[in-house]
């Protein structure tokens, strides 16, 4: 099974990836492995390092575009594929969703071109389901502040930049509602991450059941 978290930064998607992955740990019948977008591989985490960088703000849209693709590639036919060949359950923080939002939605790039790079990129792995934790831009801007830390190049974006790819998740979920579940991440951690694993123990349920019934 293939279970991608998507959301804004701040949006507390990494800790409700990994509280999943400490719940699957415990109930599931098979290993779980969590990795990130950009990164988990030795080339895809070098290429994280200029996507980030603040050094790097000259990076053109399209290059952008295209270092994350490259990433991807890397990541998915190095890791995320054989896992799910050997029967894993892989959780990924951040996927090509991400790519779509940011870059397509946030940047402006045509986004049939980008579905289009999506598609060689990702090698045909789709996500069995997508969880979006969903909160205000307000609430962003508040968190972010008071995190005390320095923003990354992406993180540095403007609030119309983060508007435009906050209505772009949004969209994408409204168009393919059987993959995405949009979850209020405006509540507390623990009620979050209640809700997110009834829902893939459930996924889990019904795709055993299908499985059954296609042997």
């Amino acid at each position: 099974m293939f279970i991608t978290f998507e959301g804004l930064d701040s949006s507390g998607k990494t800790t409700q990836a990994r509280l999943l992955v400490d719940h699957l740990r415990v109930r599931a019948h098979a290993p779980v492995r969590f990795i990130r977008e950009p990164g988990g591989t030795v080339i895809s985490e070098r290429l994280r390092e200029i996507l980030l960088d603040k050094k790097y703000l000259e990076l053109s849209e399209a290059s952008e575009l295209f270092l994350f693709s490259a990433s991807r590639a890397q990541l998915v036919r190095q890791v995320i594929h054989p896992a799910l060949l050997r029967g894993e359950i892989v959780v990924c923080d951040r996927y090509y969703d991400s790519t779509t939002a940011y870059q397509g939605y946030g940047r402006g790039l045509d986004l049939a071109t980008i579905r289009g790079i999506n598609t060689l990129a990702a090698a045909g792995v789709v996500p069995d389901l997508t969880v979006l934790v969903d909160i205000t831009i307000e609430e962003i801007e508040k968190r972010k502040h008071a995190s005390k830390t320095e923003f990354d190049r992406m993180e540095s974006a403007g609030r119309e930049f983060f508007a435009r790819v906050h209505n772009g998740y949004l969209s994408m979920a409204a168009e393919e509602p059987k993959r995405f579940v949009v979850v209020d991440g405006m509540r507390s951690v623990d009620d979050i991450a209640q809700e997110i694993a009834d829902v893939v123990d459930n996924r889990q349920h019904l795709l055993k059941k299908e499985g059954q019934e296609e042997s």
